[in-house]
């Protein structure tokens, strides 16, 4: 756990009565404890009783309960969990992926804009009616040499107010080798788009 909460990390503080929210800063950590410097006065935080703590770390959102040991003006002393969780945490590096593609499925076959992928699946934007049971077969084209087949199944499909939809699915794959050549793909350009 020390290794996640770390000094001059922000974080999020929410009492029982969530109206009382406040957030800060961790100003020290310790092997059993850390210290939060507030912004706003501690209202609804007592010692002894629980709150929700949120904040990021390279892993994503980081989510636990615990108390206030001490509270001495904004500064409390919070008990390190004895669990955690994360929220919102992605599997696979995400990047930005624009082709013109197609989507195919029993003989059938529709033009697919992508949006963005990850090793999980990826977003698209379609002018056609896409049947969101389908399981649709797809190339990913990465280089001129290297391509990924792969399946593609809807998840989430929006309407846009300019016509046509968004289209968010997943992977499934016949080869494990196929993820991992995708994996090391999105991995490679983003730090590629990071250094630019």
């Amino acid at each position: 756990m020390r290794e996640l909460v770390e000094k001059d990390r922000n974080i999020t503080v929410v009492p029982a009565d969530f109206k009382c929210a406040n957030k800060g800063k961790i100003v020290e950590v310790e092997p059993k404890y850390f210290t939060i410097e507030l912004e706003y006065e501690p209202k609804g935080i007592m010692r002894h009783n629980y709150c929700e703590f949120y904040t990021q770390t390279t892993h994503g959102t980081l989510y636990f309960d615990s108390y206030a040991e001490t509270i001495d003006g904004n500064k409390i002393k919070v008990a390190n969990p004895a669990k955690h969780r994360f929220l919102q945490r992605r599997q696979y590096r995400r990047i930005k992926y624009v082709y013109e593609l197609n989507l195919s499925c029993d003989n059938v076959s529709h033009k697919i804009t992508t949006l963005d992928i990850s090793a999980g699946g990826m977003k698209c934007r379609t002018n056609e009616n896409i049947n969101i049971e389908g399981r649709y077969s797809i190339v990913l084209p990465l280089s001129e040499k290297q391509s990924v087949e792969c399946f593609f199944t809807p998840i989430r499909i929006e309407k846009n107010e300019n016509g046509g939809y968004t289209i968010s699915g997943r992977f499934e794959y016949n080869d494990s080798k196929d993820r991992m050549t995708l994996i090391q793909y999105c991995t490679k350009r983003s730090i590629e788009i990071r250094n630019k």
